[in-house]
């Protein structure tokens, strides 16, 4: 009885009306909430386990600064060390939360196949063939960053490009998280993407696929959609949107997954600022130039130039011009 009380009083004072009023809103929409489940993987782990990968891609920049030929392969042996049963158990746990979610919607088509303890092994498979592909992968960030070098004349050096560059950054996780992704864990390639959008401002899908040698220069609102493919030595600026033109549905109204719904952009091609590109069918051929501005929904042959034609500009003189001619900017 004094329990019932003390509940009822609590109920009327200012705290305890905001607690019953979240409540009840938890109860009323069960979306957005995450209790009752056993499996959920950590942003903060996937973060840790993403910054120690760079390190092992780029060794004495985002780690030890003291690293020699000598101590190089005892610290990178302790680094691989450390990761491994970290990057397992997120894993395991991404897979069991994909089986619990499954289940959750009586979908058992995953579910059926990680029953019980198939977690751990499956995952324990995967760290290994995922680490077993960090050579390759460093083979490819060390081409983007020369191909940032060759396409920057205000570069002085590599390892500027490397600390500075937010587009590099961007391409070292997407190729990282895009690994991961082919491994079937999208839910950490995920993670790691966003948080290289949120400090670069460059939204990379893990799911695309880039081909080797490829540079963002600035970077700023470069979006890349899930289903983009792009080829080698392909060059974007800053704001260029690589999307879709629209997402077929279902005849319940749902959004119809896994089609082409972004660009494909061949080799060598060269997309300048806040150029768009949309569709699944859309093609930039090999070796074209794609100018700022430009929006772009069909494709276009190789070697293609594609510019908007120049504007017609008003040009005022501030000093004892008509005002209806001057345009003035007092910033």
């Amino acid at each position: 009885m004094v329990r019932e009380t003390t509940e009822t009083t609590e109920a009327y004072t200012p705290l305890g009306r905001v607690t019953a009023a979240l409540m009840r809103g938890y109860q009323a929409d069960t979306r957005a909430i995450c209790v009752s489940k056993r499996y959920l993987p950590s942003r903060a782990a996937i973060i840790e386990i993403l910054e120690a990968i760079l390190d092992l891609m780029y060794p004495g920049y985002f780690g030890r600064h003291d690293l020699s030929h000598e101590n190089l392969a005892a610290y990178v042996a302790a680094r691989v060390e450390l990761l491994a049963p970290k990057l397992e158990r997120e894993i395991e746990e991404c897979l069991c939360y994909g089986r619990e979610r499954e289940r959750e919607h009586g979908n058992h088509t995953q579910a059926e196949g990680l029953r019980g303890g198939e977690c751990a092994p499956h995952a324990r498979r995967l760290t290994a063939e995922f680490l077993e592909g960090l050579p390759g992968i460093r083979a490819l960030l060390v081409g983007d960053v020369q191909a940032a070098y060759d396409g920057d004349p205000a570069a002085t050096n590599l390892d500027e490009i490397i600390l500075a560059y937010p587009g590099v950054l961007a391409v070292s996780v997407y190729r990282i998280a895009h690994a991961l992704h082919t491994l079937g864990v999208p839910m950490i390639a995920r993670i790691m993407t966003e948080w290289a959008h949120s400090r670069t401002g460059c939204d990379i899908h893990p799911g695309a696929k880039i081909g080797a040698d490829f540079f963002i220069d600035h970077a700023t609102g470069v979006v890349i959609g899930e289903t983009s493919e792009i080829g080698a030595g392909v060059k974007l600026y800053q704001g260029v949107t690589l999307g879709a033109l629209s997402f077929p549905r279902d005849a319940a109204g749902q959004i119809i997954r896994g089609r082409k719904r972004h660009p494909t952009v061949e080799s060598g091609s060269t997309l300048y600022a806040n150029a768009t590109v949309l569709g699944g069918r859309t093609v930039v051929g090999a070796e074209s130039v794609i100018g700022g501005s430009v929006f772009l929904s069909h494709s276009v042959p190789v070697r293609s130039r594609v510019s908007l034609k120049e504007p017609e500009l008003r040009v005022g003189v501030r000093d004892g011009a008509d005002p209806i001619d001057a345009v003035f900017f007092d910033i």
